[in-house]
């Protein structure tokens, strides 16, 4: 059964998105030609441009799989950025998980580390997954750290993939098994 909750945390709460929400989400997005946020996360994807009218009619996500895919993420009683899961491969249960942090105010400064342990808590406790993991590029330190400190494993590194700035990167996974979560002092969190 899906849950519409909210997961608080001690700097942040994760919540649904609300149709209130989308002009401040399609800002963050799209308000500038090249948002700070971009730099950091796959810079070497171009972000295509979306008319408002429509990214509203696909930024809330409908709740499936026993989970929301995409959640909003608060600080301060502001909306500062968003979690989200996609299937890599439904039919085994691989599922990655997904973070962003918009508002470069809300970077170092824990956020996005408290965010993403309740959001991983939030995908095991609402579905059967063995797994949780990330996928993210060797230029974002941050992320890398983030999924660190909440106990994932370096599982993967395809050497040189990733071609910035006329520099290649590598292409980085990581991931929690629900053993490895479950023994981990903040599990249920939420």
């Amino acid at each position: 059964m899906t849950k519409l909750l909210s997961l608080i945390g001690q700097k942040v709460i994760i919540r649904p998105i609300e149709e209130a929400d989308l002009k401040t989400f399609w800002t963050y997005i799209y308000g500038t030609e090249n948002p700070e946020w971009k730099k950091w996360d796959a810079p070497y994807f171009p972000l295509v441009f979306k008319e408002f009218e429509n990214f509203k009619k696909t930024f809330i996500p409908k709740p499936t799989d026993g989970a929301i895919p995409r959640m909003a993420i608060e600080a301060d009683g502001k909306l500062i950025g968003s979690v989200s899961y996609y299937w890599e491969h439904k039919e085994s249960n691989w599922l990655e998980a997904g973070i962003a942090i918009y508002d470069p105010e809300y970077w170092n400064g824990g956020y996005g580390t408290e965010a993403l342990t309740l959001w991983v808590d939030y995908l095991f406790s609402s579905m059967p997954l063995v797994r949780v993991g990330i996928t993210t590029w060797s230029g974002n330190k941050r992320m890398m750290r983030a999924a660190e400190k909440i106990g994932m494993k370096l599982e993967g590194r395809m050497r040189k993939c990733r071609y910035h700035n006329g520099e290649y990167y590598d292409s980085i996974r990581m991931g929690v098994l629900r053993e490895e979560w479950n023994g981990m002092e903040w599990s249920g969190m939420s």
